[in-house]
């Protein structure tokens, strides 16, 4: 019968020519081949039978203890002196803290010198790393480790207190707009209940003067028809009514509503975290134009060259939409669900995961600097707040939301769509809140004012609530009044360019002009607000401007679409 024997084996290489020399059996502590492997107890290495010589050349200037592998003994090893090269360092030179010979000593470099033996330096030294190792496994590590502990228990505690702060900062914010709703709730209220008790007083008393016109417009008939009558009995039953005209109808007197405030001036509500200090104060109500009055100040005209003031790069391929923050930051989004709020350097400062199924179908900021989206599944527009989605609209039924504006006076325009076969009937809704405002859709014929197709309105109010609408599947941009009544349509021709206008995203300036990306002629065209063509913006490097947007400071942010890239460009000049 066969056994087996069980044992370990460690394989041994020559550290010159690192070739495997022999293998030993730790049980039995013997080598398999005893003759194969030498070992130098000068220079504590092994050495192979070809090896032995070159070690001895190598060093042929110093002492070799070489024995057979299994008599190797464990040693310290003593280096070669620097300057005698037929010596190895015996001791250490303590003033200059270095290795040195005897030769060294008595007659070298380091004669008269004070030391001591390596064998000694070498205990001092281990007794060191010894004492070292000892106090942090025992003193230092334990120390640091309790440390990391407590460190960990604050980190905790404070990720905890920010989110209860957080919390309780959204839970005072309801209620201060709860509050505050309540409040002019009640006031609208109140108002439409006066509104509508003046209008039907007037109404009343405007039926009165219309029904007595009425009846002195058919006596002045009746008169001039006796002015020629040769009958006298017609005549002598004539009877005299003008002094029952002649008592004017007393005017009517209205309860005409007002508001009025005994708040004092600069008496403040107050909210504090930290250093932080918020206050509200009573101030005058802003005029429609306040957010752009500071860019119209100074402001001349356009630029006769327009200038290029960053080119942003971006992972987002194609962009599909760019949405101003302010001065220098803008929201963007392409084909996935994700929102990401960039700098003009190009940092990512923010990133939302929307709640959409494939991608967002339009995004806007509303007047609170707060980001909205749409979502083509839910039928919905979300608003994003504290990092999280809420619905904000709910399109009406069987229509679906696509491309939206949030416009200076805090309304919303969505852009929405029917399927009607293979092409998309569309229209534009104004929601003021939740409520639906307007419906833009059929001009005062009962023509449709946009063309049915596949490609979505983009929308922007102007300064005089023009709503302004590029409209790509007629390749056509349509600007109609507060009433929904067609002002003009722009077709791209004024501009002359050598391809058939296409166009994309629209926004309105601070001088009430138009700018629209044409996707087709890698330009941007510049319309007054009645529709004049004032120039094409065309030497930027805009290759298939998609996206547009424009910051506080009146800087357009132009997104391109399959590059990108986001262009920012100074157009407007300024005193």
């Amino acid at each position: 019968m066969a056994t087996s024997t069980s044992w370990a084996q460690d394989v041994i290489t020559c550290d010159l020519c690192d070739k495997a020399a022999q293998q030993f059996c730790n049980s039995c502590q013997v080598s398999l081949c005893e003759t194969c492997i030498q070992f130098c107890n000068s220079c504590q290495v092994n050495l192979c039978e070809t090896c032995i010589k070159k070690h001895r050349d190598e060093f042929k200037s110093l002492p070799h203890d070489i024995v057979p592998f299994l008599h190797k003994k464990a040693q310290l090893v003593f280096s070669a002196c620097q300057e005698h090269i037929d010596q190895r360092c015996e001791v250490n030179c303590k003033d200059c803290n270095k290795p040195v010979c005897v030769k060294c000593i008595v007659s070298g470099t380091h004669k008269g010198h004070d030391v001591e033996e390596l064998t000694e330096t070498h205990e001092n030294k281990m007794r060191k790393i010894k004492s070292d190792t000892e106090e942090m496994k025992a003193k230092l590590i334990p120390k640091y480790q309790k440390e990391d502990v407590e460190i960990g228990k604050d980190i905790s505690k404070t990720k905890s207190k920010i989110d209860d702060l957080g919390k309780e900062s959204k839970k005072l914010r309801k209620l201060w707009h709860q509050e505050v709703d309540k409040i002019f709730d009640k006031i609208d209220s109140l108002s439409q209940s006066l509104t509508e008790k003046n209008l039907n007083t007037l109404q009343e008393y405007h039926n009165k003067i219309t029904d007595l016109i009425s009846e002195m417009n058919t006596i002045v008939k009746q008169n001039e028809k006796l002015f020629t009558s040769n009958k006298l009995t017609e005549v002598n039953k004539y009877q005299s009514k003008l002094n029952e005209y002649q008592d004017f109808p007393e005017h009517v007197d209205l309860e005409l509503p007002s508001l009025k405030s005994n708040i004092d001036q600069g008496k403040e509500l107050i909210i504090e975290i930290g250093g932080f200090r918020a206050t509200l104060k009573q101030m005058s109500p802003p005029s429609p134009s306040a957010d752009v009055s500071r860019l119209t100040t100074g402001i001349r005209k356009l630029m006769d060259q327009v200038r290029v003031i960053a080119t942003i790069p971006t992972n987002y391929k194609p962009l599909y939409g760019v949405a101003c923050v302010g001065v220098a930051e803008a929201w963007i989004y392409w084909k996935n669900k994700t929102i990401s709020r960039i700098d003009i350097h190009g940092a990512v400062r923010d990133t939302v995961t929307t709640s959409c199924l494939n991608w967002p179908g339009g995004i806007s900021v509303t007047r609170g600097r707060e980001l909205i989206y749409s979502d083509n599944n839910s039928k919905t527009v979300n608003i994003v707040r504290h990092g999280e989605s809420e619905t904000l609209i709910t399109a009406p039924q069987g229509w679906v939301p696509w491309r939206l504006c949030s416009t200076r006076p805090g309304d919303i325009l969505v852009h929405v769509y029917k399927r009607n076969g293979p092409q998309r009937k569309n229209k534009i809704i104004r929601y003021q809140g939740q409520n639906i405002k307007q419906e833009i859709n059929k001009d005062g014929k009962g023509n449709p004012i946009f063309k049915k197709g596949t490609y979505p309105l983009n929308m922007s109010e102007n300064n005089n609530e023009d709503v302004c609408v590029s409209d790509p599947n007629a390749n056509t941009v349509v600007v109609v009044n507060n009433t929904g009544r067609v002002r003009f349509r722009y077709n791209g021709t004024p501009a002359r360019r050598e391809t058939s206008f296409a166009p994309r995203y629209i926004v309105t300036d601070a001088l009430s002009q138009i700018i629209v990306a044409d996707i087709n002629n890698n330009c941007l065209h510049i319309l007054n607000q009645n529709g004049q063509f004032l120039r094409c913006v065309d030497d930027c490097g805009l290759e298939k401007p998609y996206g547009l947007s424009v910051d506080s400071e009146g800087r357009l942010w132009v997104g391109l679409l399959d590059t990108g890239e986001i262009k920012v460009i100074k157009y407007l000049e300024q005193s």
